[in-house]
C-alpha cells in the first residue's frame, strides 16, 4: 500500500474529512501544527481522525493557526511514497521543506488556491518561489491557482489540477427540493418572504456582507436575505439601520445539521466576498441545489459558476450587479437549481481522492490547462 506523509497546520473538518476518506486507500500519516485555529469556532475542534494516524507537535504558536515547530524533520524520512505540504508559507512547512532540500527528499505542494498577485516582502516572495519552483509536483484547484504557481516559477509540466469540495457524493441531492418542501422549511424557519436569500460566513470586511445590506435596500417585502454567520457586529447593524433593510435577518451560528435546513430552505445564494481564494461554502450551496451569486474574486465561483447557467459572477463592490442577479436567479432558480447539482457532482471528496491517487499513480503527468 502506498504510504503518504502530509503537513499541514490545523485539523479544519474539510480536510479531515478528506484525510479519513483518502487514509481507506493508502497509508496515511498527518502531521499538525496546532490542533485548532484562535479565530475559529467550536465545530473546528470537533474532529474525528478515522482512518489516518495523526500527529500532533508541540511548537511555539506564532499565528491564529501557524506554530514554528522544529521536531517536524524527525518525522521526515525516505520511506514515504509522497510528502505533501500544504502549510509551505508558514516556518514550519519551511523547517520541512528546507530539511527535505538537504536531503534530497522529494516532497509536493498543495492548497486551496490562491490569486497570482506579488506581495512587497521580497525575502518572504524568495523564500516562496523557492519552495513552490523546486517542488516535484503542485496541486492546483483552479486556472487562477495555476497562475499563481507560474508566477513563482514552477513549470506547467508540474502542475495537476484536482477537484477541490467539503462535500461527499451522498451529501449532493438528486434534484431541486420540491416547492412544497421548501415551504414547510420555510416556515419552519420563520421566513416570511416569498424569496428567501442566504448568505453563510464570518462577519468579516473581506466577506462583503455590507454590500449585501446595501443590495437589500433595493429590493422589496418579497426578497429576505439571511446571513448566518454568529453574532452580527454592531456595525451591520448600523448599516441595517441607516438603509432601513427590514428584510434583511442576522442568523446566529449554526450547527451543520441546521445549515441543512436553510440550504434546502432557500431558494438562491450570494457570496458577495472581496476576496476568497476558493470558498467551500459555493461547492455546499450547490450540493443543496442553490443558484449562486458571487464576485471574480471568489476562486470557487470563477470555477464553478456558469454566468446564467446556475449562477452569476460581477465585479466586486457592485451593489446593482447583487441586485440584479438576486431578481433574475429568483426568476431562475427551478432551471438554475438542476444546473448548480449538475456542477456539485463533479465535486466530491471521493472524486478528490480518486484523482489524487491517480497523480500519484502517473506521477503527476496530468496537467490540466
Amino acid at each position: 500500500m502506498m504510504k503518504i506523509l502530509w503537513l499541514t497546520n490545523i485539523p479544519s473538518p474539510y480536510r479531515v474529512k478528506f484525510f479519513n476518506e483518502l487514509g481507506k486507500k493508502c497509508d496515511l500519516t498527518v502531521i499538525f501544527e496546532k490542533r485548532s485555529s484562535s479565530e475559529r469556532d467550536e465545530s473546528w475542534k470537533n474532529f474525528q481522525l478515522d482512518n489516518f494516524k495523526a500527529i500532533f507537535l508541540s511548537g511555539k504558536s506564532v499565528g491564529v493557526a501557524e506554530a514554528i515547530c522544529f521536531s517536524i524533520v524527525k518525522y521526515i524520512k525516505k520511506e514515504y511514497d509522497h510528502i505533501v505540504v500544504t502549510n509551505y508559507s508558514d516556518p514550519t512547512g519551511i523547517i520541512a521543506v528546507m530539511y527535505m532540500k538537504s536531503k534530497g527528499i522529494p516532497y509536493e505542494i498543495e492548497g486551496d488556491g490562491a490569486f497570482p498577485t506579488l506581495k512587497n516582502n521580497r525575502l518572504k516572495e524568495a523564500v516562496k518561489k523557492f519552495i513552490l519552483s523546486k517542488s516535484d509536483i503542485c496541486f492546483s484547484t483552479a486556472k487562477m491557482h495555476d497562475k499563481y504557481y507560474i508566477v513563482n516559477g514552477v513549470s506547467k509540466e508540474k502542475i495537476v489540477r484536482y477537484p477541490f469540495t467539503s462535500i461527499c457524493k451522498n451529501e449532493i441531492l438528486e434534484g431541486p427540493v420540491d416547492s412544497e418542501i421548501k415551504q414547510q422549511l420555510k416556515n419552519q424557519l420563520n421566513v416570511k418572504e416569498q424569496y428567501m436569500i442566504l448568505a453563510i460566513g464570518q462577519f468579516i470586511f473581506r466577506k462583503g456582507y455590507d454590500n449585501l445590506i446595501k443590495a437589500a435596500s433595493y429590493l422589496n417585502e418579497n426578497y429576505g436575505i439571511y446571513i448566518v454567520g454568529g453574532e452580527a457586529p454592531e456595525e451591520y447593524k448600523e448599516i441595517t439601520k441607516k438603509f432601513n433593510c427590514q428584510n434583511v435577518h442576522f442568523v446566529g451560528f449554526k450547527k451543520s445539521e441546521e445549515l441543512t435546513e436553510y440550504y434546502k430552505a432557500a431558494d438562491i445564494f450570494v457570496h458577495p466576498t472581496r476576496e476568497d481564494i476558493w470558498g467551500l461554502v459555493v461547492n455546499e450551496a450547490m450540493a443543496k441545489g442553490l443558484p449562486v451569486i458571487t464576485t471574480n474574486k471568489c476562486i470557487a465561483g470563477l470555477e464553478m459558476v456558469q454566468n446564467n447557467v446556475n449562477g452569476t459572477i460581477g465585479e466586486v463592490d457592485d451593489i446593482q450587479y447583487l441586485v440584479t442577479s438576486i431578481k433574475k436567479c429568483c426568476d431562475k432558480k427551478e432551471e438554475y437549481a438542476l444546473k448548480a447539482i449538475e456542477t456539485a457532482k463533479q465535486y466530491t471528496i471521493d472524486s478528490m481522492v480518486s484523482r489524487h491517487l491517480e497523480i500519484w499513480d502517473n506521477k503527476g503527468k496530468n496537467y490540466v490547462k
